[in-house]
């Protein structure tokens, strides 16, 4: 077979362009071969690039040098064609295609390049092996519903970008190679060749560098930035990873969720999405763990409900309640109609996930079958409905899942250790039989509209968490977040670490995280005393951020930002499970890049040029 050369030929259309308007019109159409269908006399070639496909007719009465050609092409082979548009006959069309109405009768036809049988056709919907995809991803990258998550993230990237432009902020990058800073996970190092024994930092995030813009006077910094991560992977985890940075000079915690919330309704508006015009919700971190046991509450879910009060000390007795700890109710909506046999093995089943962690559970079917109950029955259920009716505007009903779970008595140990304990378990179980329902029952089915989306901020997380294996208090979020106020005035960042609040906020949607934030420490003494306050010495602290804290000495002005993952919101646009459809080249849960075979082995001269050599661990 003999290919042809492209010479002076150029494309007047898309492959997803046209229409019946353009009937009687001759143009030329460039792409790949989506599949081939051989009818004799005629042959009929999907065309397909980016905006779409388009089929193509080729007839041997008419052109048959091209009819030949046509014979030779495969799926995926690169062609060029001529022809004139007709709209298709009647009981012909596709209502599939956006060009259904239509095809393309050529005259002229271009095998500009041939291509083996693929692994996978990029025809196809979806390919069950991900291995295959990620090491042929130039292949997967040709299917049509990647080609879509990619057309949405680079139109939410522009919006987010555009808006943020209209709002007063400059687009300032940062460098990729700078020094190690405490951020939470394992820095990527860089050796240095000109510096033997020292080592770059790839940025986990550009922070410093965006408070060291502000001290810089540039009032409104914003960034399309990206960092890097050397910890353990997961669905929505990489190690290189793409955040939408910001920073503002003289902030109140408002004017940050304002611009946030602002480029949010922009990116999504951009995917085809009106989000409501009113603010996010709010609440705090301990409201967060109280209502839904965690930091990141699903909103789609009604919160979980303290039924403390229903339940008398006689009752708890009756019952082998813990006399002293909360009783927490939730619901599951849609789950259906239980027989008996099902309902008790789910019982079984959750009682079984407890383990030791000293909780049971209350049947509230077994409550109504024992008249001395059935009004206790009757008031769970009633605030267990009044929960349902507020967050998701309908009544508890048969085909909503109520449980209740009860601390067995002598737990207290527990409690004392971890105050939130039980609404961090509780929460847990809510999140796991939700999981467990949602597919079978559409618990979270996607309509498309701004309903699908329940965002919120969460704010006043603690300002510092305790390490049980090195028995001291570190960063909750990282040491250049800013205190409470009246946290430093009463000395609790010395006496009481466990009680500090941060200016810390998250930017929750759906129980995923897409952001988090915090007010800046914007002086000195403050700086020097949380450095202090995490067991670092002067001469550690100056060691480590001379810079920084010199430059806090030359005016620097409150400031304070935030950073949102924008492969998370593009994921969630886009209906992905996952990070890797919507990164371009990912890595695997490994770290690996199966197409180019990522990380590998060097020469033993690079190695000496950078005076490192490699060690087998045992």
């Amino acid at each position: 077979m003999t290919l042809d050369f492209l010479g002076t030929l150029q494309r007047t259309h898309h492959c997803g362009d046209l229409r019946s308007s353009n009937s009687g019109e001759t143009v030329t159409l460039m792409g790949w071969v989506n599949r081939r269908r051989d009818h004799g006399n005629l042959i009929f070639l999907d065309l397909r690039d980016r905006t779409g496909i388009t089929q193509v007719v080729l007839d041997k009465e008419t052109s048959p040098l091209g009819h030949a050609k046509a014979e030779a092409a495969r799926p995926e082979y690169v062609v060029a064609v001529t022809g004139r548009v007709r709209t298709r006959g009647e009981g012909l069309a596709n209502p599939n295609m956006p060009t259904g109405d239509i095809e393309l009768v050529a005259h002229d036809l271009l095998l500009l390049n041939d291509a083996k049988t693929p692994p996978f056709s990029p025809a196809e919907d979806a390919i069950a092996n991900e291995e295959v995809r990620l090491k042929y991803r130039y292949l997967d990258l040709r299917r049509a519903e990647m080609q879509k998550n990619f057309a949405v993230r680079s139109r939410v990237a522009m919006a987010i970008r555009n808006y943020l432009v209209s709002q007063g902020f400059l687009e300032i990058e940062t460098p990729f190679m700078t020094r190690s800073t405490p951020e939470g996970a394992r820095d990527y190092l860089v050796p240095s060749r000109v510096h033997p024994g020292h080592f770059y930092a790839l940025p986990q995030s550009p922070q410093i560098f965006k408070q060291i813009l502000m001290v810089s006077g540039f009032d409104r910094y914003f960034q399309i930035a990206r960092c890097f991560r050397d910890e353990d992977l997961r669905a929505d985890r990489q190690p290189e990873f793409t955040q939408i940075d910001l920073e503002i000079s003289f902030p109140q915690m408002s004017t940050i969720f304002a611009v946030a919330e602002g480029f949010l309704h922009a990116a999504f508006s951009a995917a085809g999405i009106e989000l409501p015009a009113e603010p996010f919700i709010q609440m705090t971190y301990d409201q967060a763990i109280t209502r839904y046991g965690i930091d990141k509450p699903d909103m789609r879910l009604p919160a979980m409900v303290d039924l403390s009060a229903e339940l008398t000390l006689e009752l708890r007795d009756t019952l082998k309640i813990d006399p002293t700890l909360p009783i927490l109710g939730f619901t599951i909506p849609k789950v259906g109609e239980m027989s008996g046999t099902a309902r008790k093995a789910l019982l079984s089943e959750i009682r079984a996930s407890f383990g030791d962690s000293g909780l049971d559970m209350l049947d509230i079917a077994r409550l109504r079958t024992n008249p001395t109950f059935v009004p206790l029955a009757e008031t769970i259920e009633g605030k267990l409905s009044m929960e349902m009716a507020l967050f998701n505007n309908t009544s508890h009903t048969a085909d909503d899942l109520a449980i209740v779970i009860t601390p067995k008595p002598g737990t207290p140990a527990m409690w004392n250790y971890d105050p939130q304990w039980i609404y961090k378990r509780v929460g847990q179980l809510r999140l796991e039989l939700a999981k467990k329902y949602a597919d079978k029952h559409k618990l979270f089915e996607q309509t498309g509209t701004a309903n699908d989306f329940k965002f919120l901020w969460v704010t006043d997380f603690p300002m510092y968490e305790w390490n049980e294996e090195s028995k001291t208090w570190d960063a909750a979020h990282h040491p250049f977040t800013s205190p409470h106020e009246e946290d430093i005035q009463s000395g609790a960042l010395v006496n009481d670490k466990g009680s500090v609040r941060a200016l810390a906020y998250d930017v929750v949607l759906n129980g995923t995280e897409l952001g988090s934030g915090s007010i800046r420490i914007h002086r000195k003494d403050v700086q020097a005393e949380i450095f202090r306050s995490l067991g670092m010495s002067n001469e550690e602290a100056h060691e480590r951020f001379g810079f920084f804290l010199d430059a806090l000495e030359y005016g620097t002005p409150p400031h304070g930002g935030i950073a949102l993952g924008l492969d998370r919101i593009v994921m969630i646009l886009a209906g992905a499970s996952s990070l890797r459809e919507v990164i371009a080249f990912p890595k695997t849960a490994k770290a690996i890049d199966l197409m180019v075979d990522a990380p590998t082995t060097v020469s033993d001269t690079q190695l000496r040029d950078l005076s490192l050599r490699t060690v087998t661990r045992s």
